[in-house]
């Protein structure tokens, strides 16, 4: 028979203060220390999964899910939606002739028109995007190329922008600084988009559109400014620096008859500097607001979609839309959140039944305790 001694210190990871081999440099015990913590002694929980506690949960779970995704798909599908294509790949396309021959380095605008017939009315707010297709602005380098300080009115980096922004930094030809510089501020979107209505008795009238309120607030009033003191003219604010390379117009001509809208903080270029996720995109154009009366925002009829072409594609095989749209509690039409509600709460309520089946069919168990001989 054995015996062993015992030795708190030892066991909370101490030494006695001796060596065995009498020598005071002795080996530190690597023993963790005698605590509940570092012994696995604390009070723990554990859940057991019973037939009592597993079946409720998926078929409460899917009771939930099933209504919810049913309410989302309904509200998502009355919100009312229309899609224009003008890209102008097709041969019978309004817009066949700006696709083919208009091109970056072109100075004059092309100018196509596009009908089309709204079935049903549109009522409420109506908002109108512009859409790309096969546009990369997730790209890691095309995202990095800007320069938020110079877009929030630093000084320094309206004059000496960041090395972020090559080869969209300075002009090539007369090395002056770009405002804004980068790549994304390069490629902004500047198609114009005006829509007009037919009336029944043959007059045309143009709808409204609005274009302020289109941006973010955080953007609009905090990340983009404009440099320079406030009382002096945009364009001596913008001295010294040079337009974009692909850009029309200096940004202090975004729109000059409202300071409120134009150079930096143009709403706009606010909106398209807000990069996509995905290759395929809409980005918010314009708000077409409910009449006071009870009129149709849009009423159903005969409309045409008056497009100065000033944004080619065909370079990257993209595709061009206007998308006018109505939008709901839950914003703008996207039945996916209520397709995923009923898929998951159907999942749940079979798996719920299937294991209903299997536990009164399987389980024999008993609270006997024979044994059977």
């Amino acid at each position: 028979m054995m015996a062993s001694s015992y030795n708190a210190k030892e066991e909370d990871g101490h030494h006695s203060g001796s060596s065995t081999h009498g020598g005071t440099g002795a080996a530190k015990n690597k023993k963790p220390d005698n605590t509940a913590f570092k012994q696995q002694r604390l009070p723990a929980w554990q859940p057991i999964l019973t037939a009592g506690t597993v079946l409720p949960a998926f078929f409460v779970i899917g009771l939930m899910f099933i209504p919810i995704g049913i309410g989302l798909y309904v509200t998502s599908n009355n919100i009312k939606e229309y899609e224009i294509d003008y890209t102008g790949i097709e041969p019978n396309s309004p817009c066949y002739d700006c696709a083919n021959n208009f091109t970056w380095n072109s100075t004059t605008s092309c100018v196509c028109t596009v009908n089309f017939t709204l079935v049903q009315p549109f009522e409420s707010n109506v908002y109108m995007y512009y859409g790309l297709s096969n546009f990369y602005q997730n790209h890691r380098r095309y995202v990095k190329s800007r320069d938020d300080s110079q877009l929030n009115g630093v000084q320094s980096s309206l004059l000496n922008p960041s090395k972020e922004c090559e080869p969209y930094r300075t002009n090539p030809e007369t090395k002056q600084p770009i405002a804004p510089c980068g790549a994304i501020a390069n490629s902004l979107f500047n198609d114009t988009l005006e829509l007009y209505y037919n009336h029944p008795d043959g007059n045309t009238s143009k709808v409204n559109l609005v274009k302020k309120g289109i941006a973010w607030y955080t953007d609009k009033n905090v990340k983009f400014r404009n440099p320079g003191n406030e009382k002096d003219n945009l364009t001596e604010r913008f001295k010294s620096t040079a337009k974009p390379v692909n850009w029309m117009k200096p940004v202090y001509e975004l729109d000059p008859l409202d300071p409120e809208n134009n150079g930096f903080i143009n709403e706009d270029f606010i909106v398209w500097m807000r990069t996509a996720a995905l290759p395929t995109f809409r980005k918010l154009y314009r708000i077409i607001q409910k009449k006071p009366d009870s009129t149709p925002t849009l009423p159903s009829g005969r409309y045409f979609l008056k497009i100065t072409y000033n944004y080619p594609v065909r370079s990257f095989d993209g595709r061009k839309r206007m998308i006018l749209s109505t939008i709901s509690w839950m914003g703008g039409k996207n039945p996916f959140l209520g397709i995923a509600y009923i898929t998951v709460g159907s999942i749940c309520f079979f798996l719920g039944v299937v294991l209903l089946i299997i536990h009164h069919k399987y389980d024999t168990r008993t609270n006997s305790a024979d044994i059977p001989n």
